[in-house]
């Protein structure tokens, strides 16, 4: 082998060893999630509410599957479909990992948002994303361990009245902890990459 020959192997050897290096460094990173962090983690409200697959959900039976949570109406005119549409793009996104992680949507306008009402509604975003509802008693213990604000507003107009509230999602682990939120708006993107480290993540 000549020397030219011998300076491109040791160049091409050296770009190898750097690459592996590099990717060891990378693993061996903590993983930076995109979403707000719960630090430290804290163990995330039960949630015990009728479901509108007609079953009792329950948050604390729900080990092994990372539960990602948000609170609505289906009166609402953007902030709910909108989610609710990016529920379906994550689930897509997630591909096999979608199986371990449960879509929930809670509604903080229990006087029209029936069980019955919840399951039609859902079915124009994805099936698979669950619906609950109650009386504002079961309700209310939720929404304020959640610190969900909802306020009606009346618009005087056929429509029926708004509900100003509060929408951002919340993402709990297999182990029942509340570790990450996303605001309104968060990318798909950044929610999905989230969400599939939780997934991955040991127990």
């Amino acid at each position: 082998m000549n020397s030219k020959h011998a300076r491109l192997g040791l160049g091409i050897g050296s770009a190898v060893i750097l690459l592996i290096a590099a990717g060891v460094w990378t693993l061996t990173q903590p993983y930076t999630f995109r979403g707000s962090v719960i630090e430290p983690a804290m163990r995330a409200p039960d949630v015990a509410l009728a479901a509108h697959n007609e079953k009792i959900f329950k948050l604390s039976e729900q080990a092994d599957h990372v539960v990602l949570l948000v609170f609505g109406y289906t009166h609402c005119p953007d902030v709910c479909p909108t989610t609710l549409a990016e529920f379906k793009k994550i689930r897509a996104e997630l591909g096999t990992r979608a199986q371990r992680v449960r879509f929930v949507f809670i509604t903080i306008d229990p006087e029209r948002d029936t069980l019955e009402h919840l399951r039609g509604y859902l079915s124009i975003f994805d099936p698979a994303i669950l619906g609950l509802s109650g009386t504002e008693a079961e309700l209310d213990p939720v929404w304020k361990s959640y610190g969900v604000y909802r306020a009606k507003r009346d618009v005087g107009s056929a429509a029926g009245y708004l509900m100003d509230h509060s929408s951002r999602i919340y993402a709990i682990d297999r182990r029942g902890n509340l570790r990450v939120t996303f605001a309104y708006g968060t990318e798909v993107r950044d929610i999905v990459a989230d969400v599939r480290y939780l997934v991955d993540e040991a127990k």
